[in-house]
């Protein structure tokens, strides 16, 4: 196992038929603790899978340096990083069952002498022979072991002389992960290995690798575009839009504190509720005629930005459970419902709010009778305020203080 480090790395691709170079990456600085699953997350063409592909070895940067572990791999072959790669499309060969793809790279980790690969031939061709026939070869023996054993992990055991057309897909993705297993690296690469498989299929095979990455420990850097699995498998996400880094945390708290504007509407399902404000008065937000008072962490950043002459103009960020169906009351907005999706554990509403005629999402209980065209009252959650400046970036929150002679607790990543 080993940490990865991206110092200050760059990717631009040269200029085609006249037209101007293509920046993918500018500057990432991101530091992979030994042992932690990251996910790497952003729309097409954001960087993502060119930052796995640096790291991979199958392209060299513009600029900066990659580091697994103490070693700077920047300029090293791919065979030389001690990594391992799950692509998207499996990439098994055809013409070997399952047992020869999970050893592929086994039997390719070191060189050989020609006597040596002449003795391993013999052995592998003459292991259907009786026992006294057989040819002896130790290397051979102990890939076929470590074979047994990442199946056997994988549920693969009997699958083992079959080839890669009679498997079904998520049978061949397990051998894709199985093949990188197989040689214990120091790294893990995933690029969006589930998005070829069905949702039903898919939900097993995320929950599978959490649990092999717990189990190994393995550091892994997993690249997707589902919302779900960034937030529910790694330990940290990374952010990233036009090539630069734009929040790394904890899947809770990009969800509950996103760093701008960005963030707020790519991370969650719905996204982030964005409403124009003004901050007026002393801790106090003003959505159209209504006045409101954040509560808790965001109330003192508030005053804080008050107090130091920050915009009066900002927008103002709220998830779909910080807005619920209530009484009329002055305090509350009026609203009229756009659309309801039945989700089965709930339901989904697109409301419009009359005054600025605002579309905003909420969650309700499933069997509440709500239809498009009713006219509701919505009434938000005052520690549900997130709030952003003209540029887009959040309004930090105050640090927490420090509790004295306390060391901080980490979270475990193994």
């Amino acid at each position: 196992m080993a940490e990865v480090r991206f110092q200050q790395v760059s990717k631009t691709y040269p200029p085609r038929r006249g037209s101007a170079p293509v920046q993918v990456l500018r500057q990432v600085d991101l530091q992979i603790a030994d042992g932690e699953f990251l996910v790497l997350v952003g729309p097409s063409g954001c960087g993502k899978s060119t930052l796995l592909r640096l790291l991979a070895g199958l392209e060299a940067p513009s600029g900066g340096e990659i580091f697994v572990g103490d070693r700077c791999v920047t300029h090293l072959r791919p065979a030389q990083r001690d990594v391992a790669m799950v692509f998207q499309s499996y990439a098994l060969y055809p013409h070997l069952n399952v047992a020869n793809n999970i050893g592929f790279g086994l039997r390719r980790q070191r060189q050989r002498t020609p006597i040596q690969q002449l003795q391993d031939g013999l052995h592998r061709a003459s292991r259907s022979l009786p026992q006294p026939l057989r040819i002896a070869s130790g290397r051979e023996a102990r890939i076929e072991a470590r074979i047994q054993e990442v199946a056997a992990t994988l549920e693969l055991d009997h699958l083992l002389d079959r080839l890669p057309k009679e498997l079904s897909g998520g049978q061949k993705q397990r051998v894709a992960l199985g093949r990188a297993i197989a040689r214990q690296p120091a790294v893990f690469l995933m690029d969006e290995p589930l998005s070829n498989l069905d949702a039903k299929l898919r939900t097993g095979t995320r929950a599978q690798i959490v649990e092999l990455q717990r189990r190994l420990g393995t550091t892994t850097v997993y690249v997707t575009h589902d919302q779900v699995e960034a937030m529910t498998m790694g330990h940290r996400i990374a952010v990233l839009n036009r090539g630069y880094l734009q929040q790394l945390g904890t899947p809770a708290e990009l969800y509950q504190w996103p760093s701008n504007l960005f963030v707020a509407q790519f991370i969650g399902s719905p996204p982030m509720n964005l409403l124009p404000v003004r901050s007026v008065g002393s801790g106090q937000l003003q959505l159209g005629s209504r006045r409101f008072t954040p509560e808790g962490p965001m109330a003192e950043a508030l005053l804080q930005w008050q107090h130091n002459g920050g915009a009066e103009e900002l927008s103002g960020g709220l998830r779909a459970e910080h807005l619920k169906l209530a009484p009329s009351t002055n305090r509350n907005l009026a609203a009229e419902i756009a659309h309801v999706e039945g989700l089965g554990n709930e339901q989904l509403v697109t409301a419009r709010l009359l005054e600025g005629d605002h579309l905003v999402q909420l969650r309700a209980e499933p069997d509440q009778q709500l239809v498009p065209g009713q006219s509701v009252h919505l009434e938000v959650d005052p520690h549900g305020w997130r709030l952003f400046d003209p540029t887009g970036e959040a309004i930090p929150r105050p640090e927490p203080a420090a509790t004295p002679g306390r060391e901080p607790v980490l979270p475990q990543l193994g």
